[in-house]
């Protein structure tokens, strides 16, 4: 592995600055595999669709947005099935494990992975790893079939149960090669997936005939990449419950607010959308954007000007918003949980005591402040329609993935196509909202808030979006614009 623990990088150049992120494949490593025909050709649900199996050479664009002069940029595989595979539907013996936090959609890619496997390549031995990570070398395993998950995506959590942490490669990729699994599947978040190139490289680094396919799940939405995670459509419808709730409470009495905390430990997404799909909020904060107190321009010159407006508010708090404030007034120290991630304090709660505190202080203004917090409510429903079918295509797609030989990849919608993209691509950073972008810009205009920024804000913030050429830094002399080049 490289220096940065990314493995290698898996490009193909062509003409006009066309740059192809591709992703391993099992005779990377294991020469001389052979293929076989691809079951799907004889499955009767599919004798009807035109060109069904994806071209070889098939890729889909990172940027589509480009000036004419602009180079080709970079591309991923697109995702889909192949005329060859690399396993025959009687040799596959295949895992499914979930890790991290819960998210709506989890037991929907299961049935989709159990049902995928079952119905379109025949396969019948598929195990379900119990407890994340640990549960290779801890816990049971469960038989999955068709039947046994037919009605799990009506219910909310995961079926495997899940953990945080528990990540021991060894004794991960020595149950694997004990139990004679062929194909892993791992649904997670960013620690997940950083968990699931590891596995990979060990696998790699053994020589083994498994393919590892990372199915990525976030509820925030901030996975780097692809379009959006699922479970995040439907954290945002039901985020307007809470929300509505608010709304009502506030108008209810005399200075009324409703502070209402959403999930977004680092990015703001579900805060957003939420806000702009409700319509009764006054004020959103995110990590993103910086927010201060007090002062000329401050949160609560603003709350002062809302209330003697309309007399009642609607404020939304991102869970990572305004940790510096927090840390700062009580002197926290960093702490992380199991997979990672640094401990948030509760801004919900921070904020509500400081509000109350200033009016009652400074203003001798008495609040009726309603304080909601619907977090674990909004993780373990069931994920609702436009999740339920997005997860379908998801658990296909890393199917047909698999049964093609490819390995050491996640796979998610780029710019609405499906594709296969290198673990390194979805672990190196985090989506996050770019506050020099139209939509915050909507959200402001929607809300009529203040941005809380100043100018040098605004100013750095566009400066650190102004990304060079998608080129590496000295591409131009090293690459074989034919061929594959292996950067380490």
């Amino acid at each position: 592995m490289s220096p940065e623990g990314i493995g290698e990088q898996k490009l193909v150049y062509g003409e006009a600055g066309y740059v192809l992120e591709d992703v391993p494949h099992l005779t990377d490593f294991i020469p001389d595999l052979p293929t076989h025909t691809n079951p799907l050709q004889d499955n009767q649900a599919y004798s009807v669709v035109k060109q069904y199996f994806v071209n070889m050479d098939d890729t889909v664009a990172q940027k589509i947005v480009v000036h004419k002069s602009s180079p080709r940029g970079t591309h991923f595989r697109r995702a889909g099935p192949r005329q060859r595979v690399y396993f025959e539907s009687d040799e596959v013996h295949a895992c499914v494990v979930t890790c991290g936090g819960l998210c709506p959609g989890l037991n929907t890619v299961i049935r989709e992975l159990v049902c995928g496997l079952a119905y379109m390549y025949g396969v019948s031995k598929i195990l379900g790893i119990e407890g994340g990570y640990r549960g290779f070398y801890a816990r049971n395993t469960i038989t999955l079939t068709p039947k046994s998950v037919n009605d799990i995506h009506k219910r909310g959590g995961t079926i495997l149960g899940t953990s945080r942490g528990g990540h021991d490669t060894s004794k991960i990729v020595d149950s694997i090669q004990d139990r004679g699994i062929n194909q892993v599947y791992i649904i997670g978040g960013d620690g997940t997936q950083k968990g699931a190139s590891v596995i990979f490289e060990e696998i790699k680094r053994r020589g083994l005939k498994v393919s590892v396919v990372g199915i990525p799940k976030t509820i925030d939405n901030d996975i780097a990449v692809i379009d959006k995670s699922f479970g995040f459509d439907t954290a945002v419808e039901e985020a307007q419950r809470a929300i509505n709730a608010a709304h009502v409470e506030s108008e209810s009495v005399e200075y009324g607010i409703g502070v209402v905390k959403l999930m977004g430990r680092y990015s703001g997404f579900i805060a957003m959308y939420a806000t702009l799909a409700s319509r009764d909020v006054d004020c959103c904060l995110i990590p993103e954007s910086p927010f201060y107190l007090e002062g000329k321009g401050g949160l609560f010159e603003f709350i002062e000007k809302r209330l003697k407006e309309n007399g009642h508010m609607v404020l939304v708090v991102a869970e990572g918003a305004g940790q510096e404030l927090i840390a700062e007034s009580m002197r926290f120290m960093d702490h992380e949980d199991a997979s990672g991630n640094k401990l948030l304090l509760d801004v919900g709660l921070w904020l509500s005591q400081k509000i109350k505190n200033h009016f009652s202080t400074k203003k001798n203004i008495t609040l009726n402040l309603k304080y909601i917090d619907p977090t674990y409510m909004i993780r373990a429903i069931p994920s609702n329609a436009s999740d339920n079918v997005y997860c379908t295509l998801l658990a296909q797609s890393a199917l047909h993935g698999a049964m093609a030989g490819y390995t050491g990849f996640t796979v998610g919608p780029v710019n609405g196509r499906h594709s296969y993209i290198p673990f390194y691509r979805v672990t190196e950073t985090q989506n996050q909202v770019v506050i020099t972008d139209r939509m915050w810009a909507r959200l402001l205009s929607s809300t009529n808030q203040p941005s809380f920024l100043s100018q040098k804000m605004v100013e750095d913030a566009r400066q650190e979006e102004e990304h060079p050429t998608q080129l590496l830094d000295g591409e131009e002399d090293s690459r074989n614009h034919n061929g594959v080049v292996l950067l380490s």
